[in-house]
């Protein structure tokens, strides 16, 4: 198998391209839309694109543009999904627990999985969690396939993740021995 400098495979769907490095914003096109307005001289045609941005180390955004040239709705587009970028919790190269994710008709439940299973997810889905940086993770889109709605979900459920230090600190516990802060 083709190893790459850094010792990490090169992507198998485009062996040309070697895996984004920790800390570098990808960005990753998930929907063009074309519309078409009829008019007296015939249809003018204007474009929306749906971009999914994220640093591959817990950091991930979406952004919508649109515009009458394509490249320009995803210039929009990528601007925005820079701008909207959070950061999510991971635990190592998973989720730290399940969790479903609901926005408008779109629903997406997201499962921790062990080493080496990889994303097995599709379409937006697929784009948030590469982008977020989770190599091993199972998920289904259970609602809407509407592709914004999807993404949208996709990112709540990832905005609803808390490790377990976390949940710990907010209700004063430390962690280790089960005693409250306080005693």
């Amino acid at each position: 198998m083709a190893q790459t400098t850094s010792g990490r495979r090169p992507d198998w769907r485009n062996p040309d391209k070697t895996p984004a490095a920790k800390g570098d914003t990808t960005e990753k096109v998930v929907f063009i839309n074309r519309c078409a307005k009829v008019v007296k001289g015939g249809r003018r045609f204007s474009f929306s694109a749906l971009i999914v941005a994220g640093d591959h180390d817990g950091m991930v955004g979406y952004g919508f543009g649109k515009a009458n040239e394509v490249s320009e709705a995803i210039r929009k587009a990528s601007e925005a999904a820079r701008k909207s970028m959070k950061k999510v919790s991971l635990h190592e190269n998973t989720i730290p627990h399940e969790t479903i994710g609901e926005y408008g008709g779109g629903r997406v439940l997201l499962r921790p999985a062990s080493p080496g299973t990889g994303v097995i997810a599709g379409g937006g889905v697929r784009a948030v969690v590469e982008a977020a940086g989770i190599r091993d993770v199972l998920a289904k889109s259970l609602g809407s396939s509407n592709h914004a709605n999807v993404v949208k979900a996709t990112i709540e459920a990832l905005r609803a993740l808390r490790r377990r230090d976390e949940i710990l600190k907010v209700r004063g516990i430390r962690p280790g021995d089960g005693k409250t802060e306080q005693s």
